[in-house]
């Protein structure tokens, strides 16, 4: 996930993820030289948080939010 520290977004997309149990290996735009850019040619998106599951963009916190809703989060997770 390609993150911020102060985004609140980012802190939602975190606490529901961590609430799966799942392990969240994150990249900070801000800190790490060269994240942005990264971010912004993998997935043509400038805003974070960008969520990856594998190689597949989900997108940001509110895709999250869609796919856990519909129940199609979970299994993506397995």
């Amino acid at each position: 996930m390609y993150a911020a520290d102060c985004c609140r977004y980012c802190a939602r997309a975190r606490s529901l993820l961590g609430s799966k149990g799942v392990a969240v290996e994150e990249i900070d735009v801000e800190a790490v030289p060269g994240a942005y850019a990264e971010m912004l040619a993998r997935c043509g998106r400038s805003t974070v948080p960008q969520i990856f599951i594998g190689d597949e963009h989900i997108g940001g916190c509110d895709e999250l939010d869609t796919l856990d809703a519909a129940g199609r989060l979970d299994p993506m997770l397995k």
